[in-house]
């Protein structure tokens, strides 16, 4: 009988252990007990990881989008019966109001280093932060920028809601999509390519952090700030013009439309010489495309569209 007593108890004790999902998030290990069941996402390409995996009934809402950018149709019919609590950053009030117990955000998607909304200061109100792959880099060493990072973050997301087999499923297509479209790729010697986001009188840029230098070298080319040590920041046109990029690939969002930037970068006599100006060739990326989320894959195949032909 106490050899059955101990035998229950310690079933007892692995099954309560097993309860309990730890997944890293940057440099923190966190823990679930059950899946969230009152989630806010901030972005677009956060919301859409979300979707994807089908987490919408465990939402009750999202944040930073409208501040910035606008929702595609796939977009709107996703998150129409969710209420958007933010159209920036959301304040830890606005979290605390909709009684959220999970929030998915990253560094500059959602949070600030040493801001108000942060891992920790939501942990006192049981509020759990998972945290955007790519942007550990502003807290914590980290590689440069993968493809890895966002199918890292999927299947994350999919410990979390406790929807592993959906998450496993959609990486493995997401590879195996990706792979069948680079065996079939030609490619010569890597283009040289800017990543033109925003600014006229100095650039924002993606530097070796940031997904764009992923989806550009899965595609062929090179970023031209690949030893930037940065993830999105800002550079100045010399080192553009000195780099002489083949290719300038544009990030639709906001007021300056991608048709402006281009514009811009093709009457300004400064500009003149560069390659990618002398022959036209500019490829524009939606935002929710050149950040981490399931359109990048598509990303990559418009770039390599882009850089080689159909």
């Amino acid at each position: 009988m106490k050899t059955l007593l101990i035998t229950s108890a310690l079933a007892l004790t692995a099954s309560l252990a097993a309860a309990g999902t730890t997944v890293e998030s940057c440099n923190r290990e966190v823990t679930f007990e059950a899946p969230p069941q009152r989630a806010i996402s901030n972005d677009v390409n956060l919301t859409e990881m979300m979707l994807v995996l089908g987490l919408a009934d465990k939402m009750v809402g999202y944040t930073g989008i409208s501040g910035w950018k606008t929702l595609d149709a796939d977009m709107r019919a996703g998150v129409e019966e969710l209420p958007e609590l933010s159209a920036k950053y959301p304040t830890k009030e606005v979290l605390l109001g909709a009684d959220a117990d999970f929030f998915f955000a990253g560094w500059n998607y959602g949070m600030k280093v040493g801001g108000e909304v942060t891992p920790e200061t939501l942990a006192p109100f049981g509020i759990k932060v998972y945290e955007l792959t790519e942007s550990c880099t502003h807290i914590m060493a980290k590689d440069k920028a993968s493809i890895e990072d966002m199918y890292n973050d999927l299947l994350n997301l999919g410990r979390i809601f406790a929807v592993e087999d959906k998450a496993n499923d959609l990486v493995a297509g997401y590879r195996a999509d990706l792979a069948r479209f680079a065996d079939g790729l030609e490619t010569g010697e890597p283009l040289r390519v800017f990543v033109y986001d925003s600014g006229e009188d100095t650039p924002f840029t993606a530097g070796r952090y940031a997904m764009p230098t992923a989806l550009i070298e899965a595609a062929g080319g090179t970023n031209i700030m690949d030893d930037f040590e940065k993830s999105w920041a800002t550079v100045t046109w010399e080192e553009v013009v000195e780099r002489n990029p083949e290719v300038v690939v544009i990030v639709n969002y906001g007021e300056v439309t991608a048709e402006q930037k281009r514009d811009f970068m093709m009457s300004n006599p400064a500009f003149a010489d560069l390659d990618a100006v002398k022959n036209d060739r500019f490829v524009t990326l939606e935002y929710v495309e050149a950040t981490p989320g399931p359109r990048n894959i598509e990303a990559v195949k418009t770039l390599a569209n882009a850089f080689w032909g159909e």
